[in-house]
């Protein structure tokens, strides 16, 4: 049996749209975070595995570099960091931006912290985290030094980010340094 060019397009466009539809199964707290292998900003490249049993990670994702609302969010990260700086973790901002476009972003906003790019999106897809256009969504994971997810915060606000996470940490009970 042959298939029309027109049926062939429908199914084509069909299978590419299933893993978009179907997504990742979603994660909550309890679950094992997804490990991720990621590069930086600042030139290394970190896997979650190397957190296990040593200090919990705060992955913050972002929709896309250079825009305003993840500039908002970089910014209150810069200004506040101190504020997480007072826990026991390793904190990170990342996108599905090409490493290249997080250098340039973390340069223009001075970033202190290191940006991750996972440009495959095969971290995001994980994390279900990639909205219907293929950008991650503005969501936070607190995980804990078990790599157990203690939270996930799906309401960020840009502005207050930095606060947010601090006082989610000391809701959570993270350990202070």
């Amino acid at each position: 049996m042959t298939l029309s060019k027109g049926a062939r397009a429908l199914t084509i466009a069909f299978s590419l749209m299933v893993p978009l539809i179907l997504g990742a199964a979603e994660l909550k707290v309890g679950d094992d975070a997804p490990n991720f292998s990621l590069k930086a900003t600042n030139g290394k490249t970190y896997t979650l595995a190397h957190y296990k049993g040593r200090q919990a990670v705060v992955l913050a994702w972002y929709p896309m570099a250079n825009t305003r609302g993840c500039t908002i969010e970089c910014l209150s990260l810069v200004k506040d960091g101190h504020l997480i700086r007072q826990y026991d973790v390793s904190y990170f901002m990342a996108s599905v931006d090409p490493l290249e476009d997080n250098l340039d972003f973390a340069k223009k906003t001075k970033a202190d912290f290191p940006m991750l790019s996972d440009p495959t999106k095969s971290v995001a897809t994980a994390y279900d985290v990639l909205n219907f256009l293929g950008f991650a969504k503005r969501w936070t994971f607190y995980i804990n030094k078990d790599g157990k997810i203690s939270k996930i915060d799906k309401n960020i606000q840009p502005k207050t980010a930095a606060k947010n996470i601090a006082d989610n940490l000391n809701l959570l009970g993270f350990k202070s340094r």
